[in-house]
């Protein structure tokens, strides 16, 4: 069985890629909204982090999260969110034409894919990189022509706050 190394660094800022499950373009039904929602405050209250960057598309989400100092594991977080949101809405999801052997021996849905990817951001110039990234996501898949029209974002936060123009985000 393959071991996968995370880069766990206390009070470390991380950005993360989380997919569904055959890329099923779910993530914006208003109930997996909810369970998404839902399970992200329960497991803040839990676990504490901060939400620097998110963007929610259909089939996938962007976020770059900040850990506490003296806590990295995003690891178990990331678990316990996904967990939360199949309890919730994974019954009206479940595909039993997906279902393996592994999944059904870890007892696991069909919303998510079983891994994520993680990359720590190393500095500045690293963090602003992914939350460019973050917010032009929905242009560069064609779902929006600027960022600023994208409402599932907290682009707009950062718009508030000076970091970007209103306007920012057009496709080349």
């Amino acid at each position: 069985m393959a071991r996968f190394r995370r880069d766990r660094l206390s009070g470390g800022c991380y950005f993360f890629t989380v997919v569904t499950e055959r890329r099923q373009p779910i993530l914006l039904e208003p109930d997996v909204r909810a369970a998404l929602r839902e399970a992200i405050l329960a497991v803040r209250r839990e676990r504490p982090f901060a939400i620097d960057g998110w963007v929610l598309l259909p089939d996938h989400l962007h976020a770059i999260w900040s850990m506490p100092d003296g806590g990295a594991d995003y690891a178990m977080c990331w678990r316990e969110i996904k967990r939360r949101v199949t309890r919730l809405v994974g019954k009206r999801y479940f595909r039993a034409e997906w279902q393996s052997v592994h999944r059904v021996a870890k007892g696991c849905g069909t919303l998510w894919r079983h891994r994520y990817w993680e990359h720590r951001i190393r500095d500045e110039a690293d963090f602003t990189a992914h939350l460019d990234d973050v917010h032009f996501n929905p242009v560069k898949h064609g779902i929006a022509a600027i960022a600023a029209e994208w409402p599932y974002s907290i682009f707009h936060c950062y718009v508030q706050a000076g970091w970007y123009p209103i306007d920012w985000g057009e496709k080349p």
